[in-house]
């Protein structure tokens, strides 16, 4: 069977670059790894792009292939010679194709490292979220153990390096196969990858350097926080390790519905229901708001939906802007039970206004309901 066009092969055109055809080699290698791709013609195809990875990544075989094609009198390509994986992608560009990253990136298992965060739910009520408070809450968490101050050792005794993995908190291995060497890393189960041995284990955490306490801590939250908001309290998170920095704390916010209330950022929506008399001749209400009572002109003539602005009457902006507004929608109520003298009054109000009425002792839905018996 004739060989496939190298260049075909990696999914690039000629003038690709070297970096090109090395991304190429890297994404196809790993996607037909006998290790990884279980198909019946992985392992060809992963010899075949590694051929052609060999040549076109060397640039005097590129140019011999350029110019002869398959048919090198030199015969100076083709094969599955050396060790690793050839052509100038040893095994560190191999280790980061696979696991992302080279030996020589190994993280240290001894160095600080900062501590988890914590978050914690909050729930408050329409004002307290508008206006804020200082509370004090009570957590459990993890804190350094006072008795071995983290070591985890019984105290005059110290941790050990393991001897396993000296340290490095991996044990590796080698294999060769036919495809090259391959070096496989796992966490240490003798030290479960800390690089360190507890032999003589403190009594209080257990060899661990933590123990479990629960934590009041005052907060202070500020004026203004809305529903899902959170606020971050700096390091009083989990404690770090080998000396690290402690995690944070996120408290989240859940703000409780209002009865009459309803805000949109820093504003503040509400209906104020008014008469009939009121909207027709004008009147002066009062409106509750977060900061109190306020009076409303409304004027003579007003309709119903009719919408008033109560300036600054909203909430604090929670970054210090200002304060928002509180925007009023009054809504004319119809009386639903008149005495007999109301009724005359408005049937002369309805002929001084020209209007016909044609009164419905029954309601509407009375009348259905009558009629389908």
């Amino acid at each position: 069977m004739s060989k496939r066009d190298y260049y075909e092969v990696l999914g690039v055109n000629k003038s690709a670059s070297k970096d090109d055809i090395k991304k190429a080699y890297r994404k196809l290698s790993k996607k037909y790894h006998p290790d990884i791709n279980k198909e019946a013609d992985a392992a060809e195809k992963f010899k075949e792009v590694k051929e052609a990875y060999e040549v076109l990544s060397d640039d005097q075989k590129r140019a011999q292939y350029d110019r002869f094609g398959h048919q090198d009198p030199n015969q100076g390509f083709g094969g599955f010679g050396g060790s690793d994986f050839g052509g100038g992608f040893g095994f560190e560009d191999i280790f980061e194709t696979f696991f992302g990253g080279g030996s020589s990136r190994r993280r240290d298992p001894n160095a600080p490292r900062q501590g988890a965060d914590l978050q914690y739910t909050m729930t408050l009520s329409f004002e307290e979220a508008a206006f804020g408070k200082e509370t004090t809450i009570e957590i459990p968490k993890e804190e350094t153990c006072s008795t071995c101050t983290g070591s985890g050792a019984k105290p005059g005794t110290k941790p050990e390096t393991c001897s396993y993995c000296h340290g490095t908190g991996q044990l590796s291995q080698e294999q060769n196969t036919a495809f090259g060497r391959i070096v496989n890393r796992r966490v240490c189960h003798h030290c479960s990858g800390t690089g360190q041995i507890i032999k003589e284990k403190c009594s209080t955490c257990g060899g661990t350097g933590k123990v479990k306490k629960r934590k009041k801590i005052e907060v202070k939250i500020p004026a203004g926080i809305d529903d899902g908001q959170q606020l971050r309290v700096s390091g009083q998170g989990e404690p770090g390790v080998n000396g690290g920095p402690a995690g944070d704390l996120y408290i989240v916010f859940r703000v409780q519905r209002h009865e009459f209330f309803e805000r949109d950022g820093d504003d503040i929506y509400c209906e104020m229901p008014i008469t009939f008399v009121q909207a027709s001749l004008g009147d002066e209400v009062e409106v509750p708001t977060l900061h109190g009572r306020v009076k409303l002109k409304i004027p003579a003539g007003t309709q119903t939906g009719t919408r008033f602005r109560l300036k600054g009457k909203g909430v604090p902006n929670v970054r210090g802007y200002g304060v928002g507004d509180q925007h009023v929608r009054v809504k004319i109520v119809t009386p639903t039970k008149l005495t007999e003298k109301q009724k005359q009054l408005l049937r002369e109000f309805a002929e001084l206004s020209g209007t016909v009425t044609d009164e419905q002792q029954e309601s509407f839905f009375d009348k259905v309901k009558k009629a389908f018996r």
